[in-house]
């Protein structure tokens, strides 16, 4: 069973090449946690807002990377950090060509 992990919180920050840019050692330092099966970031300049969408092979290590990256974001001082869980309904999921699984 996977787990999608959805993150966000306001960002008034930079954006676009220069976010990618900046966080390439975050991204790199993501990549290793356990469980983690894939991340795609998001950020939205409109609405200044940033945050990521992941994939997680199991809900123990998705709440403890919520956890984790809450506290790290907050570190970075960050506000408003929204994390919410959401079980993956596979079967489905294959029929509307999700083929991550």
């Amino acid at each position: 069973m996977s787990y999608i992990l959805q993150v966000d919180f306001p960002h008034d920050g930079i954006f676009g090449e220069e976010f990618s840019k900046a966080f390439v050692d975050l991204a790199k330092d993501i990549s290793n946690e356990e469980g983690l099966l894939w991340k795609i970031w998001t950020e939205s300049e409109t609405t200044k807002e940033a945050g990521g969408i992941y994939l997680f092979s199991n809900e123990a290590d998705a709440k403890r990377y919520l956890e984790k990256h809450t506290k790290r974001l907050e570190s970075f001082g960050y506000k408003n950090i929204r994390g919410k869980i959401f079980k993956v309904s596979e079967e489905l999921s294959k029929i509307t060509k999700a083929n991550f699984l």
